[in-house]
């Protein structure tokens, strides 16, 4: 095998290399004729109003579990939204509105059974800046997002779920538990003060516990053992049903419990020695489009200078929103596959829509979520339920609401969230691969330390760092072989090179051939795993083919894919003729000899 015949051999290759190696651009025509068939098929249809699909296969066994679900999100959802209003900075029916149009869009067009859509702590406090200059910002802050997330879905930027891995969303499922659980502490002790976030909960726990209220307490804690004994029934192997029906319905039992024994107090004693949620403005929101004008002080602002105002949130309240949802759709999908833009689709129109009754930005809610997947929901149908509870609250039931005590909501938030805690997820991983501990590790401190919005993209930033260093440092194998007295060194890249690894690569392959020099040596890059070069990596290795031309025979590239070849045809001739393709080792010796 010399250097001649090696020289030949390539010349003999050199067959018309423009028209076999042109790179081929996409038809932009047909692809979009290719699209367009495709939204016009009744399955695409089908598959974009999930509720097409449910409904025909829905069972009558799902009647009572969906009906749970829905009392019992909608008696967490008045409260919650009522506080998140307050958090926003608006007045407490706001909340309410924020409710009333999420329930009924997520019937439709929901792909997770379990998810709720509406206000949530991140958002309301994301928005607060602004509503607190005019409410009609975060109206329209609630429009802005809609548009925004519907355009991701469109442009099929789903594939962002696929940068949320498990220790990530393990990590903040975990930390938003301990979080949502922590803020309910305050409910549950009697304690005043705010704060939502973990280190503000505990920060006015401890700067409040002397002004713990003994019946609050009382009843908060006797709540939590109510629920825990009712979760445990369903385990009673003897009357098997009733006890699993009434474990799906312990949060709505406590509640009602709660309430009822709030009234009966305030009856027969003329006082309730425990917090209540309290009154609620009654009365339905006209159905406008949202403000594109306001006033701030003496100032008139425009639609441009209302979004200047809004500034960066224009952006980072949608990122965050489809975060969240896509979390929550991944902690409760049990290993299905979430199908992300249908996510984003229910999520933009429940924004665009809420925005016309005065809400702020929607997204998944955690502990709601939390609680239909407690009350073992099986469709998007108990969100109709909790839709028209709200509707009932806003318009007639604002007195019976009143009535609802802090505390027992507290106790059925925390747990749910004791229960949303997923050890054998964090033992798995562990068991599995420890190195994903750090990112599950870095999500969980990031979230509790500066909030779940900036927690989870930490999280995930934490993650690509991984995957950024394996792509730079690919594993190389170096074997050394002896064909008819000839000595072959062949390396086998692991992976495929763009450019964070082809300096890593070229520095690798250099050091081996220069410590060996020897004139008579063949080098045989196999490239059976290598689907794909960049410019970087074709100049690199181009460049260490020339710098090791005089310390070895030659340089072969062995059964790389067809686009590396192409690359490599493109960038120079000369390193195109190096690639060739062969069954076996043998074979490749053979043709070069």
């Amino acid at each position: 095998m010399s250097r001649d015949n090696i020289i030949a051999a390539e010349e003999d290759f050199l067959e018309d290399p423009d028209l076999r190696h042109r790179e081929k651009w996409p038809n932009i025509p047909e692809i979009l004729s290719r699209k367009a068939r495709k939204v016009c098929r009744v399955q695409t249809i089908t598959n974009r109003l999930p509720v097409l699909q449910w409904i025909p296969q829905y069972k009558r066994q799902y009647f009572f579990p969906d009906i749970v679900a829905g009392i019992t999100v909608a008696l967490t959802a008045i409260p919650q939204g009522i506080a998140y209003a307050v958090v926003a900075g608006l007045e407490p029916q706001h909340g309410l509105y924020s409710e009333l149009v999420p329930s009924f869009v997520y019937f439709v067009l929901g792909s997770c059974k379990d998810i709720t859509i509406g206000p949530t702590a991140i958002m309301a406090l994301l928005v607060q800046s602004h509503a607190l200059k005019s409410p009609d910002l975060a109206f329209l802050a609630a429009f802005l997002t809609g548009l925004i997330i519907l355009a991701m879905a469109i442009l099929n930027l789903g594939f962002l779920v696929q940068f949320i891995s498990i220790p990530v969303t393990v990590g903040f499922c975990t930390a938003a538990a301990l979080t949502i659980a922590s803020a309910q502490i305050k409910s549950l002790l009697g304690l005043p003060g705010r704060g939502n976030e973990f280190i503000e909960s505990w920060t006015s726990v401890v700067e409040n516990i002397q002004e713990i209220k003994l019946w609050d307490t009382v009843l908060g804690v006797s709540s939590i053992i109510l629920l825990v004994s009712l979760k445990k029934m369903q385990d009673i192997p003897k009357g098997k049903v009733f006890f699993k029906y009434l474990s799906i319905s312990r949060n709505a039992i406590a509640v009602i419990l709660g309430t009822v024994l709030a009234f009966l107090l305030q009856e027969y004693t003329g006082e309730v020695p425990f917090a209540l949620t309290g009154s609620v403005a009654a009365g339905f929101p006209p159905f406008a489009p949202p403000p594109f004008s306001t006033t701030i002080g003496n100032s008139t602002l425009n639609f441009q200078e209302m979004i200047a105002e809004l500034g960066t949130s224009i952006i980072s309240i949608p990122v965050i929103s489809v975060l969240e949802i896509v979390a929550v759709a991944k902690a409760f999908s049990l290993g299905k596959t979430v199908d992300a833009t249908q996510e984003m689709i229910a999520l933009g129109f429940s924004n665009i829509l809420a925005s016309f009754v005065a809400s702020i930005p929607l997204s998944g809610s955690f502990t709601r979520s939390a609680l239909n997947n407690a009350c073992g929901v099986c469709t998007t149908g108990g969100g109709i339920l909790t839709g028209i509870l709200v509707l009932l609250a806003i318009g007639f039931l604002t007195t019976t609401f009143y009535y609802i005590p802090k505390a027992s909501l507290a106790a059925v938030i925390m747990v749910a969230m004791y229960f949303m805690v997923d050890f054998e997820a964090i033992k798995e991983i562990w068991r599995t691969k420890r190195v994903d501990i750090i990112p599950f590790a870095i999500t969980l401190i990031a979230c509790l330390a500066l909030g779940v919005d900036l927690g989870i993209v930490v999280g995930i930033g934490s993650n690509l760092i991984f995957i950024i260093y394996d792509t730079a440092r690919p594993r190389i194998q170096f074997k050394w072989l002896k064909v008819d007295n000839d000595e072959i060194l062949v390396v086998t890249p692991n992976q495929s090179l763009i450019f964070s690894s082809a300096e890593h690569f070229k520095n690798r392959l250099m050091k081996k051939v220069i410590a060996q020099s020897n004139p008579n040596l063949l080098v045989v890059i196999d490239g059976h795993f290598v689907q794909k070069i960049d410019t970087t990596a074709a100049s690199n290795i181009y460049s260490a083919v020339r710098s090791l031309r005089d310390l070895c025979r030659g340089m072969i590239f062995w059964n790389w894919s067809g686009q590396a070849q192409g690359a490599a045809w493109r960038l120079n001739s000369q390193f195109g003729t190096l690639f060739r393709d062969a069954t076996s080792l043998e074979e490749l010796l053979r043709a070069v000899k």
